[in-house]
């Protein structure tokens, strides 16, 4: 019995540390899943996509490394807006006693502003330009100066804020190359010279928004007439390909869930480790949960937001319906409060930085008009690195506007009075699930009632409607007013609840997390202040594990495919596409050809592949495989000649 769970861990932990060879879990046919299609073959997916630029570039996560290579290799003229895009958002996650310096490296390299800090510099005799009178703007021609820093590593914030030192030093050698000032009006550029002292995190606000209205113009309509377009076509081609039980590997049980099992699994094409819930067709069909799961599901893939876990697959099997999510490694909240050794609970300052997670996950749920209604320590999981995910959502119900719902659904203990008494809320009910959970972090049981305590659900439900909670000397004063207004019994005088949606803004202002950079925490750089052992799996032994019973008596027919269709609807776009960048697929296999000249994949005339002769004139020929043949289509798509050059006029395209 203990060799079984051995055995189970040990495979999934290798599984989890990349495998033992240099493919760091890939199948070895890994670049045949992923081969791209030839572009006649997914060109018409232009008339099928959204191919706008605040979808491709803002959201999409390949078509925004596409459209930067492009800019760097055949319009370097457009790479100084990126940089600024860049820039400008570094500075607004800076650490508070950064943010001041940057904003003053950011208005002299991009729109020409001398400022105090730059002034000095000139003074003491380093660069030997100077600034007119006239707004403060610099005519120095000769370059920022030798000692000026500037933002670097633009695709990992954490790297560049984290303290002055990792803002590197550049030279810059043209300061006018660098600006942005023609996209930008006088007024913007007023307001950031008024503001600038100010070190506020939406000084560049205006700017922003001007430069991508710019990039969305012109850069965009040539970027879409290039072979980088349609690579991106090529992409999207591959995630849109069937999922099924062969993509994956499976791995050990971590858990259950309401209709089967939580299996560790690990996509073969990439490497990369997810959770596979699975929903057993005839146990949905026996609880007549089929409107339940395809909630939990279309809730899952219309989310993206670093505090939920998110949804990378949905595929069936013959025996179940299977939702690939994001793996969370480190056990949840529950297992950590109890079961690490010690007096049960956090010290402030983690049960502050898990809570202040959590809000951001509650707030993205409830923007989206979600109220999720099972807010409790199981349901809170921990990463790899310490950070925490809302996971379940089962229970999560959308709300059209202004509208609200009933339901008597949650955990007991942890279901605010109006869910009790079944009467009408919106989004009320988190913020008290929200409040018993802060208090379970920090006094180590929760509020209304005590670990393993014996007691009936009716006294539960009657504790939480008309009891007082009681405070030890665990809580300081700021964590025990916060508690207490998010346990307030009535709605009206509830904290959160007074703006509809977006009640967790005037969560975020309480007292309690002023030491809470938000800006740094939704960025994902502030440290957490606990971090799994990447060694240990933080789950049951898997014979502990209850195991589900057979079900009877149910038959599956034809009747169940519609339900089946609308869930089996293969990957999610942007969990996809990060997949593919995470796990380095994209780097190896977005390649071009020499001096950047489109590969034949990307030709629609290309010659024939003529294969070398070998040594064995008898051995077997390569067959061209089915995605390498070209196939008729409309040339209309085609919105340049940029598919047909050669590979000596591919340089010059235009």
């Amino acid at each position: 019995m203990e060799l079984e769970n051995i055995v189970a861990n040990t495979v999934y932990l290798k599984a989890r540390e990349g495998g033992s060879d240099s493919n760091k879990g890939k199948s070895k046919k890994w670049r045949k899943i992923l081969q791209f299609p030839h572009i006649s073959q997914c060109i018409d997916l232009k008339n099928k996509l959204d191919v706008s630029y605040g979808y491709v570039v803002d959201q999409q996560p390949i078509g925004r490394e596409l459209f930067r290579q492009f800019c760097k290799v055949k319009r370097p003229q457009y790479s100084r807006y990126i940089s600024f895009l860049d820039d400008a958002t570094r500075y607004e996650i800076a650490a508070d006693e950064h943010r001041v310096d940057l904003a003053y490296e950011v208005v002299k390299r991009y729109l020409g502003l001398c400022t105090e800090s730059s002034q000095r510099e000139d003074s003491g005799g380093g660069g030997g330009g100077g600034c007119d009178s006239d707004g403060g703007k610099c005519d120095d021609d000769s370059g920022i100066g030798g000692d000026t820093k500037k933002l670097s590593n633009h695709d990992d914030p954490e790297k560049s804020l984290t303290g002055s030192n990792s803002v590197t030093t550049n030279t810059i050698h043209n300061e006018k190359d660098e600006f942005v000032l023609d996209v930008l009006n006088d007024d913007m550029v007023a307001q950031v010279r008024t503001k600038l002292s100010a070190g506020s995190k939406e000084l560049f606000e205006a700017s922003i928004t001007a430069v991508r209205a710019f990039l969305a113009g012109e850069p965009f309509r040539e970027f879409e007439a290039s072979m980088y377009f349609h690579r991106y076509l090529q992409w999207k081609w591959l995630e849109a390909q069937p999922v099924t039980y062969k993509t994956f590997r499976m791995y050990r049980v971590l858990g259950k869930g309401g209709f089967g099992e939580v299996c560790a699994c690990q996509v073969r094409a990439t490497g990369k480790m997810y959770a596979c819930k699975k929903l057993e067709k005839k146990r949905i069909k026996k609880r007549k949960g089929e409107s339940m799961v395809l909630i939990e599901k279309q809730i899952l893939q219309k989310i993206n937001s670093r505090f939920v876990v998110n949804l990378a697959y949905a595929y069936e099997t013959k025996d179940a319906l299977c939702l690939v999510l994001t793996i969370m490694n480190g056990g949840d909240l529950k297992f950590h409060i109890y079961n690490m050794g010690g007096d049960p609970g956090f010290e402030l300052t983690r049960a502050r930085f898990y809570a202040a997670e959590v809000v951001c996950g509650l707030e993205h749920l409830h923007q989206q008009g979600i109220v999720y209604r099972d807010c409790k320590p199981e349901n809170i999981l921990l990463d790899d690195h310490g950070h925490v995910r809302i996971s379940d959502l089962g229970l999560a119900v959308e709300i059209p506007e202004g509208e609200m719902v009933r339901g008597r659904v949650g955990t007991v203990g942890y279901m605010a009075p109006e869910v009790i008494d079944n009467e009408k809320y919106a989004f009320s009910p988190d913020w008290f699930s929200f409040g018993c959970l802060l208090y379970e972090m920090i006094e180590g049981q929760a509020p209304f009632r005590a670990r393993k305590e014996k007691v009936k659900r009716e006294e539960v439900d009657r504790r939480v409607k008309e009891d007082p909670e009681k405070y030890s000397h665990k809580f300081s004063d700021d964590a025990k007013t916060l508690c207490q207004q998010l346990l307030m019994k009535t709605v009206k005088s509830r904290l959160g609840c007074r703006n509809g949606r977006y009640g967790a803004r005037e969560v975020k202002l309480n007292p309690f997390f002023n030491s809470i950079n938000w800006k740094r925490l939704e960025a994902g750089v502030t440290d957490p202040p606990f971090v799994p052992d990447p060694h240990a799996v933080y789950a049951k032994d898997v014979l502990d594990i209850e195991q589900f019973s057979t079900v009877k008596g149910v038959n599956l027919d034809a009747t169940d495919e519609n339900f089946y269709t609308k869930f089996n609807t293969g990957s999610v776009s942007i969990p996809w596409q990060e997949e593919m960048i995470e796990t380095e697929c994209f780097r190896e296999l977005n390649v071009f050809g020499a001096n950047e000249c489109p590969p034949p994949d990307l030709l629609i005339n290309a010659p024939p592949v003529v294969e070398k002769p070998g040594c064995f004139p008898f051995r077997r020929k390569k067959k061209q495989t089915a995605r390498e043949k070209a196939v008729p289509f409309n040339e209309k798509l085609l919105s340049s000649s940029q598919t047909t050059v050669s590979c000596s006029q591919a340089p010059n395209e235009s």
